[in-house]
């Protein structure tokens, strides 16, 4: 499970920050690092809460994190994912009153 938890982490950091050398050799040093320093735990108690934070940390960076790439001196160019594309609720300018009944 940990090895399962190790792998998908990494391979998010490099579906997220593809393309990306500084934030992708950042990513794999701070992952290897959080492993590493956690590798010699024995309460399972604990493991488990690691197992925990390991996997919201995959989730946040799948969902949440955006690439973005200068294109000028003034101007950003975004580079969504396909995770982080959601259905939202159109916006509606003048919404319809409720009827009563």
């Amino acid at each position: 499970q940990v090895l399962k938890l190790f792998k998908l982490l990494h391979r998010t950091r490099q579906e997220v920050f593809k393309n990306d050398t500084k934030a992708l050799e950042a990513a794999r040093q701070k992952i290897n690092e959080e492993f590493r320093n956690n590798r010699d735990e024995t309460s399972e108690e604990k493991i488990n809460e690691l197992l925990k934070i390991a996997s919201d940390v995959e989730v946040v960076l799948r969902t949440s994190v955006i690439q973005a790439v200068h294109t000028d001196s003034d101007k950003i160019v975004l580079i969504p994912r396909k995770d982080l594309l959601q259905d939202n609720t159109p916006y509606v300018d003048k919404p319809t009153k409720k009827q009563e009944s």
